[in-house]
């Protein structure tokens, strides 16, 4: 859920380095709201994302009225939000979620019915393929080059049967747990906001060059301060499920590599550290990519010190070859 925050920060050419502050004072905050002070949990959990959505507009509001660079504005959150978090929790440092409630049963225990799970499996590969032939016709109508059918078809069905296999894969254990089948549901649904809506177009237009955005009429302040609110509010959803997740709040939620492994999964997926190019499916493939060095390198009782060697060094093959494409784009425009 971070990631996919950072992704829309990244998108417009800026950054927001306090998410996994955010996400632990999210976190800490429910925790207060709901245990210590007796709110609906619901509440708490809304009250902790608009938060969220509130310091993402102050960013934005930094960055649109007083040129303050959006690196500066969220290092300095990064450390005065670590701050509140310490400040709520107090001397105990944690708090402990009831179980038995809906919260955390959703972070640990709910599942799919399996017959679900594989149904919901295949809406991904047929909306691929409904929104692709629409696409077709229209470029057709209006003489365009069209993708051909062929490809359209053949992307599809490759994306319905890996999300069948890794189904498959989950049943055989527990199911698939809902919380992923949300965290996926979203994806989609940034991807579709950021691909075919004006708004996700003007994203790509703002973060390939701003001033361009802006002499084309696009609201480039609304843009950036869109970004940052989906940033920060996405980043506190984080913290409130792993929260459900770990059912309990503590001065340790969202410290140590949170904050950069959310940054490296956008990046390593494909999304550009310069702005004007990325998808949401970038967040699920870098996690996939981060999670299965984390998961093979225990499999073979190896150090932790090697997972942050090896995600550092694909980290930075990523940054490079975002990079490098960048410049041969720039150079075949001057060509």
């Amino acid at each position: 859920m971070i990631s996919l925050g950072i992704v829309c920060a990244l998108m417009v050419g800026q950054i927001d380095l306090s998410v996994g502050s955010m996400s632990g004072f999210a976190s800490a905050l429910v925790g207060i709201l709901w245990v210590n002070e007796g709110w609906p949990v619901w509440i708490a959990i809304v009250a902790a994302i608009a938060v969220g959505a509130a310091v993402g507009a102050l960013y934005a509001l930094l960055l649109n009225r007083l040129g303050m660079p959006s690196f500066i504005a969220t290092l300095s959150g990064l450390l005065a939000i670590l701050g509140l978090q310490l400040y709520v929790l107090g001397s105990s440092g944690s708090i402990n979620l009831p179980y038995n409630t809906a919260m955390v049963d959703l972070g640990q225990l709910i599942v799919l019915p399996p017959v679900a799970s594989y149904v919901i499996a295949l809406l991904p590969g047929v909306v691929m393929l409904v929104l692709g032939m629409r696409t077709r016709e229209r470029r057709r109508a209006s003489n365009l080059s069209a993708p051909s059918l062929g490809g359209l078809i053949m992307r599809s069905v490759v994306t319905i049967v890996l999300l069948e296999v890794v189904v498959a894969y989950l049943n055989h254990g527990r199911g698939v747990p809902l919380l992923f089948a949300l965290f996926l549901g979203l994806a989609v649904g940034m991807d579709y906001l950021l691909r075919r809506t004006q708004w996700g177009r003007s994203m790509h237009a703002v973060g390939g060059n701003h001033e361009a955005a802006r002499r084309a009429g696009i609201n480039v302040r609304g843009i950036y301060t869109s970004a940052f609110v989906l940033c920060s509010g996405l980043a506190a959803l984080g913290g409130v499920l792993t929260a459900a997740r770990l059912a309990s709040a503590s001065q340790q939620a969202g410290t140590g590599d949170v904050n950069l492994n959310a940054i490296a999964a956008a990046v390593i997926g494909g999304t550009s550290l310069f702005g004007g190019r990325g998808r949401a499916y970038s967040a699920v493939l870098g996690i996939i990519v981060i999670q299965s060095i984390a998961s093979g390198l225990t499999l073979l009782n190896l150090s932790s010190s090697l997972r942050f060697m090896i995600t550092g060094a694909v980290f930075a093959i990523a940054v490079i070859v975002d990079s490098l494409a960048r410049q041969s784009c720039v150079s075949h425009g001057r060509a």
